[in-house]
């Protein structure tokens, strides 16, 4: 099975080519894109990389594709491009939330806290538990970054982001602040996912936000 997997969630972004057997995934290539312009370059590097491993597009069997939290831009260009290449070729795709992807890096199994800056000293955090390959979302919230470590208590947290480790750390908050994870990881999970029967439907696929946008909160206070 071969499976593209596409991250635009964050500042910068990346795709991945994986070859996927019962055993797992191959990653056959994980490519860093530029941040600010996903737009212009997203479809032209996925069709780079096809060419550049010898794959059509047509011999693509599923998609991954990072659904958030993080740029609500980046997000609807990315969740765009697969399920325009998801409807065309009638292939399936999986959803992975990033603080799923954040919870199973963070390599410690049991009940995890994934944690993503927000920005406005905001978290996004996921309630999970991971066994073994899976991590179960119990759930996704946002918080204010004093919040975090009551709403933890207990649990370990796992984040990328230094300035929430750092503000954990100070205040004796045990955590774990691992590499932020790219499409490879999210084709990982993606496959996982696929190989359950876990797709989502590309009329009924959306960005998983958690916040909602600046224009949702003035209309809502007019």
């Amino acid at each position: 099975m071969i499976l593209l997997a596409i991250d635009s969630s964050g500042p910068s972004g990346s795709i991945a080519l994986a070859r996927c057997e019962a055993a797992g995934c191959v990653v056959l290539e994980t490519h860093a894109l530029a941040g600010g312009n996903f737009s212009a370059q997203l479809v032209p590097e996925i069709a780079k990389l096809f060419a550049k491993h010898g794959i059509d597009k047509k011999s693509v069997d599923g998609f991954a594709v990072a659904s958030g939290p993080g740029s609500f831009t980046g997000l609807r260009v990315g969740l765009a491009a697969v399920k325009g290449l998801a409807e065309i070729l009638e292939k399936p795709i999986a959803a992975v939330s990033l603080l799923e992807a954040v919870a199973y890096a963070g390599g410690v199994q049991g009940s995890v806290v994934a944690a993503l800056d927000a920005g406005r000293r905001q978290v996004f955090a996921g309630a999970y538990e991971v066994a073994g390959n899976s991590a179960i979302c119990k759930e996704e919230r946002l918080f204010l970054w004093e919040e975090l470590a009551d709403y933890a208590a207990g649990r370990m947290i796992a984040t990328p982001d230094k300035t929430i480790a750092d503000v954990l750390r100070a205040g004796g908050v045990a955590c774990v602040e691992i590499a932020r994870p790219r499409a490879d990881a999210i084709a990982g999970i993606g496959w996982r996912k696929l190989a359950s029967g876990l797709t989502s439907n590309v009329a009924e696929l959306e960005a998983n936000y958690i916040r909602r946008t600046d224009a949702e909160i003035l209309l809502q206070g007019k």
